[in-house]
């Protein structure tokens, strides 16, 4: 393999337009790339999560989580291209049945902190859903497999386990939202 990205600037974007894994030209602001740069954003905001200290489990769990999502941002950047397997929505499924199975049934809504980590956590969770709008949105021009809308809809849901999980593992509990609290 040649060395793709020895050269950082091409000023091939300077006009407002960027290439698609395809070769094919868009606009910066087109649905396909605003649904790439919210997958970016959240495989850096699972990154920022992974400078903390965490149960090594997790920080597996979540390191595959970020080759996935390269792998799907990969499927995004070439339309027609499948690379999100039912395999990999399969195993997200799977984590979140584990680390849901000890933790307590909520009765009310968790506010999104408590420990640094679990607060990071919430915070990537918040970014998925973000992204998974995007594909969405997407989906509704062009064409766009299920996949990465089904993995990231999954992703969300570990990931506000995940917080609850690292709370306690932080040695705190979940932090209960209480109705009319200041009113």
């Amino acid at each position: 393999m040649g060395h793709r990205l020895s050269k950082i600037y091409t000023r091939t974007g300077d006009a407002g337009t960027t290439g698609l894994g395809d070769g094919k030209r868009v606009s910066k602001n087109s649905l396909r790339i605003h649904a790439l740069g919210e997958v970016d954003e959240l495989n850096a905001a699972i990154g920022v999560l992974l400078c903390e200290e965490l149960p090594e489990d997790v920080r597996a769990l979540l390191t595959d989580a970020q080759h996935d999502l390269f792998d799907l941002g990969g499927e995004v950047c070439i339309p027609g291209m499948s690379m999100i397997t039912a395999k990999q929505v399969e195993k997200l499924e799977q984590e979140l049945d584990r680390h849901n199975e000890p933790l307590e049934p909520l009765k009310d809504f968790i506010l999104p902190g408590g420990t640094r980590p679990a607060a990071l956590a919430h915070h990537a969770r918040t970014v998925c859903r973000r992204a998974e709008r995007a594909l969405v949105a997407l989906a509704l021009e062009e064409a766009v497999n299920d996949g990465p809308r089904q993995y990231l809809n999954r992703l969300s849901d570990l990931l506000f386990v995940l917080g609850r999980v690292l709370n306690r593992a932080g040695g705190r509990g979940d932090v209960l939202w209480q109705k009319r609290k200041n009113a």
